[in-house]
């Protein structure tokens, strides 16, 4: 996760928008808090230049969240 997390501060820093997803399969659709804590991890990963622009939600067998960059002020 450390490798995705690196790749999504590079794009941030840009100042581009993320897309975060996460695909269950089989079972693991059913423990979608399993998923939320993964997603909340790598959020404290990149908070450094991340903000939440739509918190994480789960489509069937898809998690999604959107990050935009921090802006300073």
């Amino acid at each position: 996760m450390e490798v995705k997390a690196k790749a999504c501060n590079k794009f941030l820093q840009q100042g581009n928008k993320v897309k975060v997803s996460i695909r269950f399969r089989g079972r693991q659709a059913a423990h979608g808090e399993i998923g939320l804590d993964v997603m909340n991890t790598f959020l404290g990963m990149v908070s450094d230049n991340a903000t939440v622009e739509k918190p994480p939600k789960q489509e069937g067998r898809n998690m999604y969240m959107f990050l935009a960059p921090k802006t300073n002020k």
